[in-house]
């Protein structure tokens, strides 16, 4: 694996300069992501931070080098990413947003930047890869929601052999997180963390041509918990039925304490025309939230923008809306909105001695309501440039964890793309 932390055009320069010891290599390509990313959070009820605001303004670039493999039996390649981040606004008093790493006074970073690589190898349809690299699976998904992207680093073996079928596994032992650089970060769920701890999957996913579809994968975060994932999917016609359970045990010496948790969500929706009308029904069925590390490891239905609806013995529905404006004369324009509510919470059962005591009280209720408008450019000189906006408000009453806070979101997104 290869780093550059310092510096703000090292990161970048680090990735492209890997390229011409792999220039025989079949097929190469690269990617340039230009990310303008504006946060601004409004705590309407007293912060732990003690902040009534949260509002930064930052520009992002993320490239990537991906090879070809070299001939014979083993093909041999290599995947690099450079990250480099620009802090445009972000002062003192209201830094925090998750956009950029904050020093020793509570300042946000002028810039940071990071950089990596995977080496691969191919055998038939096996691939193996080492280094740091992005994951997505149920149990473990690294995140792409702020700036910077998380990223792993350890070995990735996937297998196509069969049709319809891909299996997984991997195990990761260092991690970087979405606000920083370092590789030597930790991912932290609401009471579970990756520090000094490695974790492990193995899964299969089903994805026939017919209207079934299935996953299963099972996790262990190492001292903490063993976590299996199921995934059933059905769709027929204008429907779609999509139904996720996680089991979570602890484990080892349960460094969270002791944990035995199901979660489980079903989603259905309904495509008529342009629109889309979807409802979804979550269940947390355990003494402790279900947790995850990894800013996406959450297939839940409920788990949105700001609230994941997964606290101790919570029980939430969602009402969603989609509309895309292409068939209205507008294309690469759509509006989502839905509205999640969640209650039953009790957290007054935790296990003693462990992560997630008085984190929740008994009764706890919360809702959410997110706004999203998007538009991509279909064509000309900026096409796939993306625009959107987006709008969340949550509200909890002082058994849940949550802050009640009005979130605005503006993303500025310019992707390009090539091969040599």
């Amino acid at each position: 694996m290869i780093r550059a932390t310092h510096g703000p055009g090292r990161a970048l320069l680090a990735t492209l300069a890997l390229w011409p010891a792999l220039s025989h290599a079949e097929a190469p390509g690269w990617s340039l992501l230009s990310r303008n990313y504006f946060l601004h959070s409004d705590f309407r009820s007293p912060s732990g931070s003690g902040q009534n605001y949260r509002q930064e303004w930052a520009q992002g670039f993320i490239g990537e080098v991906r090879s070809g493999f070299t001939e014979g039996t083993v093909g041999v390649g290599i995947d690099a990413h450079g990250f480099l981040g620009l802090k445009l606004d972000g002062g003192r008093g209201h830094s925090g947003t998750g956009l950029l790493p904050r020093d020793s006074d509570g300042r946000a970073e002028s810039e940071y930047s990071s950089a990596g690589a995977a080496l691969k190898m191919q055998l038939g349809n096996t691939q193996l890869r080492y280094g740091e690299m992005m994951v997505e699976t149920p149990v473990f998904d690294t995140g792409d929601k702020r700036l910077h992207p998380e990223y792993a680093t350890g070995w990735w073996v996937e297998n196509t052999d069969q049709p319809d079928w891909r299996l997984q596994a991997g195990r990761f032992t260092a991690f970087n997180n979405q606000d920083n650089s370092s590789t030597h970060d930790d991912f932290s769920g609401y009471g579970a963390t990756t520090h000094n701890r490695a974790i492990s999957l193995a899964g299969a996913t089903f994805a026939p041509n017919g209207p079934f579809g299935a996953a299963l994968y099972a996790g262990q975060l190492e001292n903490t918990w063993r976590q299996a994932y199921l995934n059933l999917n059905l769709a027929q016609g204008n429907w779609r039925l999509d139904g996720n359970l996680y089991k979570t045990r602890d484990t080892g010496n349960a460094s969270a304490g002791a944990i035995d948790t199901l979660a489980y969500s079903l989603l259905a929706k309904y495509s008529f025309g342009a629109q889309a009308l979807s409802v979804a029904y979550q269940k947390v069925e355990g003494d402790t939230p279900f947790d995850f590390v990894g800013g996406d490891s959450i297939y839940l239905a409920n788990a949105i923008k700001y609230a994941d609806f997964n606290g101790p013995g919570e029980h939430s529905w969602q009402l969603r809306y989609d509309l895309n404006f292409a068939t209205l004369g507008a294309p690469g324009l759509s509006l989502m909105g839905r509205y999640v509510s969640g209650r039953g919470i009790d957290g007054s059962h935790a296990p003693a001695g462990g992560a997630y005591v008085n984190q929740y009280g008994d009764g706890g209720k919360h809702w959410e309501r997110d706004i999203d408008l998007k538009y991509v450019v279909q064509s000309g000189a900026a096409k796939d440039l993306s625009l959107s906006f987006s709008h969340v408000s949550h509200r909890a009453n002082q058994a849940q964890a949550g802050d009640d806070i009005d979130r605005i979101y503006l993303i500025i997104e310019y992707p390009l793309k090539g091969s040599f």
